[in-house]
């Protein structure tokens, strides 16, 4: 049975990405699309290609709860939806929220890293952090859903498998991860111009500051119950969409490439999105480019003892707005591919 949603922040592109496939899920109806400063302008003026299809105008954020929508996507900047969940959820709504308002546990932690003191924590306990292959919960009872960040779900993807099995060590992780100017969000900024981005690639957030990393490092906590810190190092790359993760790991003992990827095939038997390259295949995000999926591929070392594991997303499908759909597929009961079946897009 069809259900109701409505989605605040289309403008933005993880916004864009999840009205494209709102508008093709077989069983939903997008019956809303709220924006702070679009309120009464059209979908198509800022999103052309949706012609053809039904003209939206924007709704302001305040009208969400006078909508008929059952489940709401928030897809706006960071320090916006706590303003308006606990409301929403004391309404009767299901949430899934696209920014990191609900994702850390921790509000001092919020506000350390996110520069805002959090007004909402007291739906952090409703939370359910939305990477599915990684979660053990009872999808049907979920009320909110923090939907992880787009570094965070590559890389977490990539060392569950041999941190929850303790086949790693939790000290040295070193992870060099490589992403697409679209992660960097629409707003206008100087060093996203095209002629500083063409041609070039950077480092940012180094040393131990990407916004990412408390996440990262919670979920990893998670897991082991140790206290985890990462070296993490983002670089900017002149293409619009994808991140490539590259993760290195100290074994706790003697294993192979072939062993490495017998673990991450095990791990991920049974997850439609997952997916682990064979010996001598290693993933590249063009692969996965405009769809839901991940690639994970892994070598070892035999000079250093090192294990590698590489995964790429498209940081606007798996790490954003597909997942977004994913973690909804699960809380209304379906199954997790519905409207998110379609391979990655080549050339």
């Amino acid at each position: 049975m069809a259900i109701k949603v409505a989605l605040a922040g289309a403008t933005g592109y993880a916004g864009t990405e999840l009205t494209r496939l709102l508008y093709c899920h077989p069983d939903i109806e997008l019956v809303s699309l709220a924006a702070g400063r679009r309120e009464g302008e059209k979908l198509v003026v800022i999103n052309p290609q949706f012609h053809g299809l039904r003209y939206e105008a924007f709704i302001g954020l305040e009208d969400l709860l006078a909508t008929e929508a059952e489940l709401i996507f928030l897809a706006l900047p960071h320090g916006h939806a706590m303003e308006i969940v606990p409301n929403l959820l004391a309404a009767g709504r299901r949430v899934i929220d696209l920014s990191a308002d609900y994702r850390l546990q921790d509000v001092q932690t919020f506000a350390a890293w996110y520069g805002k003191e959090h007004c909402g924590s007291e739906a952090l306990a409703q939370a359910v952090y939305g990477l599915p292959e990684l979660q053990d919960v009872d999808w049907a009872t979920v009320r909110l859903v923090a939907n992880p960040g787009c570094y965070p779900t590559a890389i977490l993807l990539g060392l569950a498998p041999f941190l929850q099995a303790g086949l790693v060590k939790t000290e040295g992780i070193i992870v060099d991860a490589k992403s697409g100017v679209s992660g960097a969000g629409r707003s206008p900024k100087l060093e996203m111009l095209y002629s500083e981005v063409n041609e070039n690639v950077r480092a940012y957030g180094v040393g131990g500051v990407h916004r990412h990393l408390p996440e990262i490092e919670q979920e990893v906590s998670r897991w082991t119950g140790l206290d985890c810190t990462i070296t993490f190092t983002p670089h900017l790359i002149p293409m619009t969409r994808g991140i490539l993760a590259t993760i290195y790991l100290t074994p706790n003992h003697t294993i192979g490439t072939a062993d490495a990827l017998q673990v991450l095939e095990r791990f991920y038997q049974g997850c439609p999105f997952v997916h682990v390259l064979p010996p001598g295949s290693l993933p590249n995000t063009k692969a996965v480019f405009g769809s839901n999926h991940c690639q994970l591929g892994a070598v070892v070392d035999g000079r250093t003892g090192r294990l590698i594991v590489i995964s790429v997303i498209d940081n606007l499908g798996k790490g954003a707005a597909g997942q977004a759909v994913q973690n909804m597929n699960l809380m209304c009961g379906w199954p997790e591919e519905m409207g998110l079946a379609t391979p990655g897009l080549f050339p």
